[in-house]
């Protein structure tokens, strides 16, 4: 039981940070999961694949709770989210299709490059040029399809890349947020199912699982988040801008560090 309610408890906390900055929560995390899973003794050599892939299904719960909020405040742009979800769908499958060929060093670290500099454009509040916008239906794909190559790899429901790219593009920040959340479903849901097939034959895997996906966290974890992440998204569409900016920022350097530190 104690267990269950760490997984509640986890699973609160991000769903706060999930409705607060439009993110899934997911890698935020998975190094907590990770832990609880190790401290049972689940398959040594199957505890990060497990954290990943019960967290990575949790995002499904914690963004739509999140998403449903945001839609409350018109914080969905759902003309963004029919022209970039078709290639973040795309890069993610192709990312989970041959993530096995690309050292994890290699792949932290351009991830790590990646959020320093989307932080920092934010915390440095760069304004954009007003002739600045989002490209058209094409280049937009395209930077769908690399953003969900590089979510893919590292296992992120992929709004750590697209709301600095929107801001970068001149979108409110508010809205941004929740179209976030909105394109990191898709992604998930393709996620989802990669580690249920990935891990559907691996026999040393504790009971109460499909696939890598835990269903007891899961659950727990779901619990926790969907009370949580409307919380979040209330907050998102009443604290000033700055603060938000200044958070989401802190919460990428951070993220960017471990993985440094992780796979260095």
């Amino acid at each position: 039981m104690i267990w269950f309610i760490s997984y509640v408890l986890a699973g609160a906390f991000v769903g706060v940070l999930a409705g607060l900055l439009g993110i899934g929560g997911g890698m935020t995390l998975v190094p907590i999961i990770a832990a609880l899973f190790a401290a049972q003794h689940f398959a040594p050599d199957h505890v990060v694949h497990m954290a990943l892939a019960t967290c990575m299904a949790s995002i499904v719960f914690t963004s739509s709770s999140s998403v449903r909020e945001h839609m409350k405040f018109d914080g969905v742009d759902f003309h963004i989210v029919k022209r970039m979800t078709p290639g973040l769908v795309v890069g993610s499958l192709l990312a989970t299709s041959v993530s096995a060929w690309i050292p994890q060093r290699h792949l932290a670290l351009s991830f790590a490059i990646i959020v320093f500099f989307g932080a920092t454009q934010i915390l440095l509040n760069k304004k954009p040029k007003a002739a600045r916008e989002l490209p058209a239906s094409g280049p937009l794909f395209l930077v769908g399809l690399v953003i969900g190559i590089i979510s893919g790899l590292v296992s992120a429901g992929g709004a750590f890349l697209t709301i600095p790219f929107m801001l970068w593009c001149g979108v409110p920040m508010k809205k941004t947020i929740g179209t976030g959340a909105m394109m990191g479903i898709p992604l998930a849901v393709v996620g989802t199912i990669g580690y249920i097939i990935s891990g559907w034959r691996i026999p040393e895997l504790p009971e109460g699982t499909i696939g890598f996906i835990s269903i007891t966290a899961l659950i727990g974890i779901v619990c926790g988040s969907v009370v949580t992440a409307p919380i979040g998204a209330r907050l998102a569409h009443r604290l000033p801008v700055p603060i938000l900016k200044r958070i989401f920022a802190c919460l990428l350097y951070v993220l960017a560090a471990k993985m440094l530190w992780t796979y260095w």
